[in-house]
C-alpha cells in the first residue's frame, strides 16, 4: 500500500485550473497530477477528527459524542442566523465562538448547479466557492459578524435558493448567470440593520475546475459498503473525485474515514 492516512478536506489554491492537494498521513499529494492514473482506495477505518479516537464517524467527520459537544460543530456552523457571540450569549463555548463568529463575514452569490445563496468568514474566500464547485461567484455583502451574514442570507432565501444539487453541479455544462443583475434584484430584500455593509461595486470571480470529462450522471461511492475501489481518475470539482465509471468520492462527506491508496499509470 504506497499511501494511508484519515480523510480531510483537499485544500486547494486558486489557479486557472483550481489545483488541489490530499493529505494522507505524513504524505501530500498534488492530486491533479492523478489525473488519467488509475487509483484504487481501500477501506481500513474510522477515526473522529476531534478526539482522534477510532470510533464511527456520526457527521462532518466527528463521532457522536463530539459532534453534540464540540463548540466547531454547533447548529450556528449550518444556520448562521442561530449566532450568539455578538449578545455575548454562550452556545457550547464563547471563546471559540466569539473568535469564529466576531470576523468580517460575506454573503455572495454563486452559480454552480444554479445560482444560490451562501454565507462564508472573508478569510474562506474563494475557497468555499471552490469547495462547492461553483464556476462564477460574486461577494455582495460584507458584515461584521456570523449574525448579520445569517439573517441576510435567510432573507435572501425567498428569491435564491441556498442549497446545492451536487448531480448537477458535476453533470450539466457550465452555464454563465448574469450575478450583476440579480444582485440589483435582490438588493431590495436586504434587512434595514445590513443595507451599510453592501458592497458597492462586487467582483465577479471566475472558477475552471480541473475535470478532463464531465459524467452524463454520477453514482456516489460509499467507501464503508463497498470496502475497496478501483478507477481511473478524470476530474476534480468542488470536493468530489470524478471517476471514468460516472463513480463520484465525496471527499468531505468522507472525512473521518481511514484510508489506503496505491496509484497506478493506466
Amino acid at each position: 500500500m504506497l499511501f494511508q492516512g484519515v480523510l480531510r478536506k483537499m485544500s486547494t489554491v486558486f489557479d486557472q485550473p483550481i489545483h488541489y492537494f490530499w493529505q494522507l498521513g505524513e504524505d501530500r499529494l498534488h492530486v491533479n497530477q492523478l489525473l488519467g492514473k488509475r487509483l484504487e482506495i481501500q477501506f481500513i477505518g474510522q477515526q473522529c477528527l476531534n478526539c482522534g479516537n477510532e470510533r464511527p464517524i456520526f457527521r462532518q467527520g466527528f463521532c457522536r459524542s463530539c459532534f453534540f459537544e464540540i463548540p466547531s460543530a454547533g447548529d450556528w456552523i449550518m444556520r448562521p442566523e442561530l449566532s450568539t457571540a455578538h449578545l455575548d450569549k454562550e452556545d457550547r463555548d464563547l471563546a471559540y465562538e466569539k473568535k469564529v463568529q466576531l470576523q468580517p463575514h460575506i454573503v455572495y452569490l454563486a452559480n454552480s448547479s444554479h445560482v444560490k445563496v451562501g454565507v462564508t468568514r472573508k478569510s474562506q474566500i474563494p475557497t468555499r466557492w471552490i469547495d462547492q464547485g461553483a464556476h462564477q461567484a460574486m461577494a455582495i455583502l460584507e458584515v461584521p459578524n456570523r449574525y448579520l451574514a445569517g439573517i441576510t442570507e435567510v432573507a435572501l432565501k425567498e428569491q435564491v435558493s441556498d442549497k446545492t444539487s451536487w448531480q448537477k453541479m458535476l453533470t450539466q455544462k457550465e452555464e454563465t448567470a448574469d450575478l450583476q443583475a440579480l444582485y440589483q434584484e435582490v438588493k431590495s430584500l436586504f434587512p434595514e440593520e445590513v443595507r451599510e455593509y453592501a458592497v458597492e461595486h462586487p467582483e465577479q470571480w471566475n472558477l475552471h475546475f480541473p475535470v478532463e470529462k464531465t459524467p452524463e450522471k454520477v453514482k456516489s461511492l460509499n467507501l464503508e459498503k463497498e470496502q475497496q475501489f478501483a478507477g481511473q481518475l478524470s476530474g476534480i470539482k468542488g470536493q468530489y473525485l470524478i471517476f471514468e465509471d460516472n463513480r463520484v468520492l465525496n471527499v468531505r462527506s468522507n472525512e473521518g474515514t481511514v484510508i489506503g491508496l496505491n496509484i497506478f499509470n493506466s
